[in-house]
């Protein structure tokens, strides 16, 4: 049996609509979604489940554009024929954040207002709009009930935030690596990613040429976040204290393999992701509470009304077991 659920496309969904922000500003019109399903709505519409992304991720979870893609999805391993979210029974809908640049409005998108790029001009966002803007689009493909809504890191703060804005909706929820607030911690390694952008003379407070990025700036930034991905443990098996083989252990730039990696993954990441849509997701990143206009995080919570299913990771330096358990225990 293929295990893959094949070529797939991208669609956009454009609401002409203005979105009302926990900032009081409006967001719009238009306010477009890019988004990807897999597998098949049954006829009561009882199968879906939507999948939130991480910060740097998009609604290509799945699948491959082209043949000729050298790697699918970012979560091929989960979805599909036989898999965790088996296609063959579950209508598996992905979808890109706002504020972002994978599709949906966000920096990068023309202001109406102006008829330019929004740039800095876009509004802060919070978790909880993108989760709003998400509600736009399920109602959009008729559906009423999600029979979860799973995610990890910011994934799991948006599975969280369905639960808690949509209690009707949602059967179920699956948080993944989450928390029910940004840790001081994690805040901390954001702003250092933000100095090394803003620090890069091609910036210009935002307002840089697409053909001529802050490069230097957004691989330093991607290389800060990019370490609280990884574990001491995972670092340990993958690199050990290795010396890159082509550097000389005594040459003064000689680079270690984590080095090398981490070098090569900030470079890469310059041509797929928009500067600015980094530093807004940062921003809604750190200003995530759970509790955010309630009381406190008990009187949020009691707004679920669906089972919820926490998984967290020993390793997890960023979003540790305690985080989840905390949310468990409330």
């Amino acid at each position: 049996m293929d295990q893959s659920v094949g070529i797939v496309t991208t669609e956009y969904a454009t609401f002409n609509v203005e979105l009302p922000l926990e900032s009081g500003r409006l967001l719009g019109s238009p306010l477009t979604l890019a988004y990807e399903t897999y597998g098949r709505l049954n006829p009561d519409r009882s199968n879906a489940i939507l999948v939130t992304h991480a910060w740097t991720g998009d609604a290509h979870a799945a699948g491959r554009h082209t043949p000729d893609d050298r790697k699918p999805g970012w979560w091929d391993d989960m979805i599909g024929p036989g898999k965790v979210l088996d296609t063959e029974r579950y209508f598996v809908i992905c979808s890109n954040v706002i504020g972002s640049c994978g599709g949906s409005t966000g920096p990068t998108s023309t202001n109406p207002r102006t008829g330019r790029p929004y740039r800095l001009s876009f509004p802060v966002i919070m978790v909880r709009d993108m989760v709003r803007a998400q509600k736009l689009l399920i109602d959009h493909l008729g559906i009423d009930s999600l029979l979860t809504v799973i995610g990890g890191s910011m994934g799991a703060m948006q599975a969280l935030e369905w639960g808690v804005l949509y209690p009707k909706t949602v059967r179920s929820i699956i948080p993944i690596a989450g928390t029910g607030r940004t840790s001081p911690m994690a805040i901390a390694l954001n702003a250092l990613a933000r100095q090394a952008i803003f620090n890069d003379p091609l910036w210009k407070k935002g307002n840089y040429k697409p053909e001529h990025p802050p490069a230097d700036g957004l691989a330093l930034g991607r290389a800060v976040g990019h370490i609280s991905f990884l574990s001491n443990t995972s670092m340990n098996l993958k690199f050990g204290r290795r010396f890159s083989a082509r550097d000389g252990m005594f040459d003064f730039f000689g680079q270690f393999e984590v080095e090398r990696y981490l070098e090569y993954n900030g470079r890469n990441f310059i041509d797929r992701f928009d500067t600015n849509a980094f530093l807004y997701l940062a921003k809604a990143l750190d200003l995530y509470d759970v509790a955010w206009n309630f009381a406190n995080r008990e009187e949020a919570l009691s707004c679920i009304a669906s089972p919820s299913l926490w998984f967290a990771f020993s390793s997890d330096w960023l979003y540790p077991p305690n985080q989840s358990e905390e949310m468990v225990a409330l």
